[in-house]
């Protein structure tokens, strides 16, 4: 299947209120395209470097997000165009991020990530960690981050009923935490492997992309 075949097979999965970013991480420009013209218009990066290449070399309208690790001396070459940055981790990077979205006078918003995993591979807080982060009077002063909701990865394993525990836990956290946080919009969980168990457990976006691009090449 084509790359817009694919898009249009999981839009049509998905309900209308859930959030699809294309992943596409080590894709070229013209599979973007392809996506593109079949009217996706949010994609996803997990390199800065290859983020703002594609940014300056495709569509204005796209909306880029950051889903990796973000090193905080890297901040400032996406401060000019990312949307949302989804692995936020520190009240550090926070700060950083603020710094530079302030120079374009810009707001950017900010997923915290909490650790569901076992793996000891996968970045993340704690729920503590989190809570620390929102009630700081550092972020109270930010004029230019937004956290609009939480990220999660699931532990790879063939056990659904590992992954449907870890992201109901990551539910159930950004509920407890919408209630005292207008912001929260956004539950970032599931990816290509197991979003259709993030649906049933009520994800608001999903990181999809091989099962939109194919298996990615990383010679």
């Amino acid at each position: 299947m084509s790359v817009s075949e694919n898009i249009q097979k999981i839009k049509a999965e998905i309900p209308s209120e859930v959030t699809l970013v294309a992943i596409s991480k080590t894709k070229p420009n013209d599979d973007i395209l392809e996506a593109y013209n079949a009217g996706q218009r949010i994609f996803g990066e997990n390199k800065i470097q290859e983020m703002t290449q594609k940014w300056e070399e495709l569509p204005k309208d796209i909306e880029w997000h950051m889903v990796g690790h973000v090193q905080r001396n890297k901040v400032k070459y996406m401060a000019p165009f990312v949307s949302v940055i989804h692995a936020v981790d520190s009240l550090k990077l926070l700060k950083e991020v603020n710094k530079q979205a302030k120079k374009h006078d810009r707001v950017i918003n900010c997923l915290l990530q909490i650790k569901i995993a076992e793996e000891e591979s996968k970045y993340g807080i704690t729920i503590d960690a989190a809570k620390e982060i929102l009630d700081s009077e550092a972020y109270q002063n930010m004029q230019h981050v937004k956290i609009t909701g939480l990220m999660g990865m699931a532990t790879l394993t063939e056990s659904e009923d590992k992954i449907r525990k870890e992201f109901t836990f990551l539910r159930t956290t950004f509920e407890a935490f919408k209630e005292e946080n207008d912001n929260f919009t956004t539950l970032s969980m599931g990816m290509s492997g197991d979003y259709k168990i993030a649906l049933k457990c009520g994800t608001t976006m999903i990181r999809v992309g091989s099962s939109i691009f194919g298996e990615r090449n990383y010679n």
